[in-house]
């Protein structure tokens, strides 16, 4: 099969290079996916390069252990372990996956769902990652209640575009911050107000949120906690920094414990019920998954490219 294959961490149009791999052989609760189309997250940015280091206390200290990236899938079933129960060949799925930046990858029968015919394999593989972590910061972790205010930062990306349409299916009034190029796609997702980060600092205004995420981490965390209400949450949500993110999670702990408002931190958990409610919201028309680009799998590594310069809008799709 062709894959997109990395023997070592590097730049991404330095390391990942278009090759004949082996296929995968699924494990008994596994499925093999025929793929279709898969997305990239920042997640696989960082298991490219190896940066922030912290990243290579779980993908290989020296070169990465698994050298065909890609998390994020749409497919067809081509083959089912023995003890799967959920699927068989044929059916259509997306989910979370190993090694989807290639023609077959393999899933836990768990961590996928059946695709709804009336969705395209490009907006499935939009859904996994972004969509479910979405889904856990705003219904989870701050339990956004019709007519609160939400502010979403980075909301031109894959996160920021589904947690603009969520708050929204929550009932809360929506502010998006994100680049000039994003204001209007944004504001067409159901921002009620959009602002331009590259003229307006969000930080600086006299509006007050009860629910603050923030994909992008570029302001200080004391800066952000202005704008939050008295009570209100901050979900400090970017993979940024020396330590993927680490310190800034660490700060906002420590500052949740000498304040009254809360710094709701977590980590976002692959789950097969969240990719079913998300695919019913999508089916509803209550959630357009927000697909930018789309990549043939030779240019894969543009893709990543752009993704790790913060320049893409909306999930980047790669195609095989």
């Amino acid at each position: 099969m062709k894959a997109l294959v990395q023997d070592a961490y590097g730049l991404p149009r330095d390391v990942l290079r278009l090759r004949e791999a082996d296929p995968p052989e699924p494990g008994p609760r596994q499925v093999l996916v025929r793929v279709a189309a898969a997305s990239v997250n920042p997640a696989d940015v960082f298991l490219s390069t190896g940066r922030p280091w912290l990243v290579r206390l779980g993908a290989g200290l020296r070169r990465p252990r698994r050298t065909i990236p890609g998390g994020d899938v749409a497919g067809v079933v081509e083959a089912a372990g023995a003890e799967v129960t959920r699927f068989r060949p044929g059916d259509a799925v997306f989910g979370r996956c190993v090694g989807a930046f290639a023609e077959l990858a393999v899933a836990a029968e768990d961590d996928v769902a059946a695709k709804p015919a009336a969705m395209s394999f490009e907006a499935a593989a939009a859904v996994p990652l972004a969509g479910t972590t979405a889904l856990q910061a705003l219904r989870d972790v701050a339990r956004v209640r019709p007519g609160q205010r939400v502010l979403v930062v980075g909301a031109g990306g894959g996160i920021g575009g589904f947690a603009v349409q969520l708050a929204r299916h929550f009932g809360a009034e929506v502010t998006g911050v994100c680049g000039t190029a994003s204001v209007d796609r944004v504001r067409s997702l159901g921002a009620g107000r959009v602002i331009d980060h590259t003229r307006e600092d969000f930080t600086a205004g006299d509006d007050r949120y009860d629910v603050i995420l923030d994909n992008v981490a570029a302001r200080p965390l004391s800066r952000v906690r202005r704008v939050l209400a008295p009570a209100g949450v901050l979900i400090p949500n970017s993979g940024r920094g020396r330590l993927a993110g680490l310190d800034r999670i660490v700060a906002a702990r420590l500052t949740g414990l000498v304040v009254r408002q809360r710094m709701a931190t977590f980590i976002a958990r692959d789950s097969r019920d969240d990719l079913v409610t998300l695919a019913g919201l999508v089916e509803a028309g209550a959630l357009v998954p927000p697909v930018g680009a789309t990549y043939p799998l030779a240019a894969a590594a543009d893709a990543l490219a752009e993704v790790a310069a913060g320049h893409a809008r909306g999930k980047l799709i790669v195609v095989p």
